[in-house]
């Protein structure tokens, strides 16, 4: 008897979580307010050139973000509530679990539930909800030449972004970041993950381009700007980077 009315208790439990997921989930686009988006900073290497870089961020830091959102939801026809406000969450000195590399389903599943009970124990965000939580690891390029993969989750909303700490990156971080963060909105990859290049038409910011490459801009989601049918650069910042149509379906601005 015991044993199945714990078993109750913890199936009302994971369909509480569920219904709260999806409702979060629901209400991060409908776009009928500006949505909170916590940035929390972690020092992904433990090192002194990390934490002196840590202390110099501001939110003016990530405003690019923001701006790139604001602009973006205006070129698709949106209202100003079709945007983000990004807050500074603080630091947090523990680092949220590793995804699983090339994991199955079944680890995956297991990673998202440990790294939304991790979110729950290391955050006290107050404020309205949804609110989207992203958390920036960041590395000495120094000691680190490449970053493991970063992910984004629309259950849970909750980021989790490797980045560099090093001010010539930052423009280039803050691609990443917005390239995640729209991850936790629905938002797909648009790149074939075998060759990095994105796909047409759906990885390319203007699909109807004649000629169509070299393109002048990347789409946010192909993380890449395509130059010729083998070749493509990453965009230096987010001056260079678009919100193409199937993207802006996806996080329902279409």
């Amino acid at each position: 008897m015991f044993k199945a009315l714990r078993i109750s208790i913890l199936l009302l439990i994971l369909v509480g979580v569920a219904l709260g997921a999806w409702r979060d989930k629901t209400r991060s686009v409908a776009w009928k307010n500006t949505l909170p988006v916590n940035m929390y900073l972690i020092n992904g290497d433990g090192s002194p050139a990390v934490a002196e870089y840590l202390r110099s961020l501001t939110l003016e830091n990530f405003k690019p973000i923001e701006t790139f959102m604001r602009d973006e939801a205006v070129r698709y026809g949106r209202t100003s509530s079709a945007s983000i406000e990004i807050k500074l969450g603080g630091k947090i000195e523990t680092k949220p679990p590793e995804p699983p590399r090339n994991g199955s389903a079944l680890e995956t599943i297991v990673w998202s539930l440990k790294m939304r009970w991790w979110v729950y124990r290391n955050t006290d965000t107050i404020g309205p909800s949804p609110q989207v939580k992203i958390f920036l690891l960041y590395f000495d390029p120094a000691q680190i030449k490449m970053l493991g993969h970063s992910t984004g989750l629309q259950k849970g909303l909750i980021g989790r972004v490797n980045v560099f700490a090093s001010r010539d990156m930052a423009k280039q971080n803050n691609v990443v970041i917005a390239h995640e963060f729209l991850h936790t909105l629905g938002a797909t990859d648009h790149y074939d993950p075998a060759t990095n290049q994105p796909l047409y038409p759906d990885g390319y910011a203007n699909p109807d381009l004649k000629p169509l490459l070299p393109q002048r801009f990347a789409e946010i989601m192909a993380g890449r700007t395509p130059l010729s049918q083998t070749d493509a650069v990453t965009p230096e910042s987010l001056d260079d980077v678009l919100i193409g149509s199937k993207t802006a379906q996806e996080i329902n601005w279409q």
